[in-house]
């Protein structure tokens, strides 16, 4: 039994792993085909994040909304519920700190910048309590619940943006240096890049998530509720509550996300027109990370890496930057794919065995 069972975890690890390697050769292939070099567009992206302290720099402030929108889709599985509205949450959450920011510019940094952190992490919360309320007491599924809840936050943020905080340029005005994730010694540190404290914020969350889902009671219940909520109801949890709160805790770590764009990324927020992409990118995150606080890490920095690195594969290698996304898409598609790949595994296992 115990040699079953780590054969599974063995080739649940290897999917992801399987994945991006099958994503990075039929990238190279279609490279080959349309009439670019693999190799140099490989080794390109590898000496800028490695070799370059901007692009190393870049990659890391990448990581951050990716890991903590990551994070937030992972704690909703890990308790059963599939968070869509991460991208929503993200956006109210960077609208909530820029604007705590700014109308609380007369504060203290010791005071303005924890403030404006936990507006961010606040606002989020409530996107995500909605959605978690509409489930518990309605029977709402929430994938549809979150998925509209995505476009209220686009339109609601961008109302009040052109209404109440407007300046030139389609966007708040800049936020206080007291409420700034900004640092001239990481921007010195790699010559600079916009790398921000945020990343402390990213690796407190990464490690909440863990000690919250893994050495807490509530944790154990949530993960309960979201294996069984008829067992978990038998045996006197409260399914309704927990549901609210899982999601009000992802919605956390999606709106703290956006106040690590808001605050320290960008300084201000612009009208939006479109979604971000972070949110619906932390999906592909939490799945390629298999839903654990370290796989979403990795994760994190091979997409950051990717997106980053794209830049000088074009210019170095003259590979389209576009092809980064299909790349991406690729190893999205490989990881939804996984029984494929256990299926080719077994197949070439029982042939090992003849």
């Amino acid at each position: 039994m115990s040699r079953i069972l780590k054969k599974i975890n063995w080739m649940t690890l290897l999917i992801p792993v399987v994945s991006v390697i099958l994503g990075l050769l039929c990238g190279a292939v279609i490279m080959l085909i349309i009439g670019y070099n693999p190799v140099l567009a490989y080794q390109s992206i590898v000496e800028s994040i490695f070799l370059q302290p901007y692009y190393g720099g870049e990659t890391i402030r990448a990581m951050i909304p990716l890991m903590l929108a990551g994070i937030a889709v992972a704690f909703a599985f890990r308790t059963g519920l599939f968070n869509i509205g991460v991208e929503g949450q993200l956006l109210v959450g960077w609208f909530a700190s820029v604007a705590c920011a700014i109308c609380f510019d007369h504060l203290p940094k010791v005071i303005l910048l924890p403030m404006s952190i936990t507006a961010g992490g606040a606002a989020g919360a409530l996107w995500g309590f909605i959605p978690g309320l509409l489930k518990a007491r309605f029977k709402v599924h929430e994938v549809i619940s979150t998925i509209m809840m995505n476009y209220i936050a686009l339109y609601t943020t961008a109302y009040l943006i052109k209404n109440f905080l407007y300046t030139e340029g389609e966007r708040t005005p800049t936020i206080p240096a007291a409420a700034s994730l900004a640092s001239t010694f990481l921007a010195d540190l790699t010559q600079g890049s916009r790398l921000h404290w945020g990343f402390v914020v990213a690796i407190i969350a990464v490690f909440a998530m863990w000690f919250g889902l893994w050495k807490t009671t509530k944790g154990y219940e949530l993960r309960a509720v979201g294996f069984s909520p008829d067992a978990s109801k038998y045996a006197g949890m409260n399914v309704s509550r927990n549901i609210m709160l899982s999601l009000t805790f992802s919605g956390i770590f999606a709106g703290l996300g956006g106040a690590m764009e808001g605050l320290g990324t960008y300084q201000y927020m612009t009208i939006n027109s479109a979604f971000t992409g972070i949110g619906f990118n932390g999906i592909a995150v939490a799945l390629l990370g298999l839903n654990t606080p370290l796989g979403v890490v990795l994760s994190g920095a091979l997409f950051a890496g990717l997106q980053t690195g794209g830049m000088t594969m074009q210019s170095e290698a003259g590979v389209p930057v576009e092809l980064i996304q299909i790349i991406i898409a690729l190893i999205i598609f490989f990881v939804g794919s996984g029984y494929v790949i256990k299926w080719a595994f077994g197949r070439l296992s029982r042939k090992g065995h003849k």
